[in-house]
């Protein structure tokens, strides 16, 4: 069993798969997201969710095998929410254009993961009262909000939806808090469960499942 970054359709799976062909008798890859909402919530068969904010961001969504996903763009096209959405928000507000030190960020190696950096430092500026990150923070948690609402929506989940979470940035009781007040002025009331397993653990039981004939 692999589960990966960058898998999702079919074709995705087998190219996952491929170099590994030999290795096993038998060898099945999924998302790395998918593996995470089956660790964090389980067998329950009711519609469910997995946040991911980390560095990135994407939000997972299953019910009787059905798979939704909104998000998980990346940060050219999404992130939205994420560690990397915040960091660069808040440069973007304190360092005006032409700032040398934005150059610099910008052309590193590690640019992404020097900008996620910084969110830490912005949830903390936020939560002593500072206006301009709390400003940012909210509508990182609104972003995300937005889709978690619209994968509850499509799984038919209109009313309240069950979720978990994975990552550092919807690791922060504070910042989940705002994420489900954004949620619910949406329409969408959200009912969090601490992650019962985590994505490796998934993956491990995933692999005995598939070892006794499972599916």
């Amino acid at each position: 069993m692999l589960a990966s970054r960058g898998v999702w359709t079919a074709a995705e799976r087998r190219a996952a798969a491929r170099p590994l062909r030999g290795l096993a008798l038998r060898v099945t890859a999924l998302s790395d997201a998918q593996a995470g909402l089956l660790g964090a919530l389980g067998d329950d068969p009711r519609p469910g969710l997995l946040l991911i904010a980390g560095t990135g961001s994407i939000v997972l969504g299953r019910v009787a095998g059905h798979w939704v996903r909104a998000g998980g763009l990346g940060p050219l096209l999404g992130d939205e929410g994420s560690a990397f959405w915040i960091g660069r928000a808040w440069l973007r507000r304190t360092h005006p254009q032409g700032h040398p030190g934005l150059r610099a960020i910008a052309v590193a190696p590690d640019a992404v993961g020097r900008i996620a950096a910084r969110a830490p430092a912005v949830l903390a500026r936020a939560r002593r009262g500072d206006r301009h990150a709390g400003h940012i923070v909210a509508e990182a948690q609104s972003d995300l909000a937005a889709l978690a609402v619209a994968v509850a929506r499509r799984l038919g989940a209109r009313a309240g939806v069950q979720a978990s979470w994975s990552g550092g940035v919807i690791g922060d009781a504070v910042f989940r808090a705002g994420v489900a007040r954004a949620m619910r002025r949406a329409g969408v009331r959200v009912r969090w469960r601490p992650p019962a397993r985590s994505t490796v653990q998934a993956a491990a039981r995933l692999a005995a499942d598939l070892a006794r004939g499972g599916r």
